[in-house]
């Protein structure tokens, strides 16, 4: 019986504040509602956007792929020459020297494995270098945007190749051509 007292009085007491919430909300001025609702704001933003269309950005990543155009060279040279060893192997079938070659040649494919491997990893910790440093700047370029235009919360889109966040938005909210500005403004 005394397990009941207390919960019949928790529900009264419920029932009496909600009760006066919303009396309050009922005879709240709307006004002050809509002003505190449009007040909040959210931008849009696509990050890879401004890596690619700022002049920082398009140096950086111009500077990126002409590292990987090197690595690649490399690696083209390498299997150029693994192709020229592989035919003297042939050539040299059932000679003496075709088991030297043979291992000379197994060595040389391991090398070129590993090199190949090594300038992936290479090249994949200096995109995530890239990425991160100018991650930076762009959330810096940014927050100066949306504190300029009273913007609360800025919304990375993200794109096709990755995973879209945004799924719709309407034109004035889309900050990335201005931050893109701001950026080139900032980081020359």
């Amino acid at each position: 019986m005394n397990n009941r007292a207390p919960r019949s009085l928790m529900n009264q007491q419920l029932c009496f504040v909600l009760s006066a919430l919303c009396l309050i909300l009922a005879f709240a001025p709307s006004s002050a509602l809509a002003a505190s609702k449009d007040s909040f704001r959210v931008g849009v933003l696509d990050p890879q956007m401004v890596i690619e269309k700022s002049k920082a950005g398009g140096r950086a990543l111009a500077t990126l792929k002409e590292h990987a155009q090197a690595r690649e060279n490399i690696l083209k040279s390498d299997q150029k020459e693994l192709e020229r060893m592989q035919e003297d192997l042939k050539a040299s079938e059932g000679k003496p020297e075709f088991k030297q070659k043979q291992e000379q040649f197994g060595q040389k494919f391991q090398d070129w494995q590993k090199r190949g491997q090594e300038y992936q990893m290479e090249l994949g910790q200096k995109q995530k270098e890239l990425v991160m440093e100018y991650m930076k700047k762009i959330e810096e370029a940014t927050q100066a945007v949306a504190t300029r235009h009273g913007f609360d919360v800025v919304v990375d889109k993200g794109s096709e190749n990755t995973l879209k966040i945004v799924l719709f938005n309407r034109d004035g909210l889309d900050l990335t051509a201005e931050v893109i500005k701001e950026f080139d403004r900032r980081f020359k």
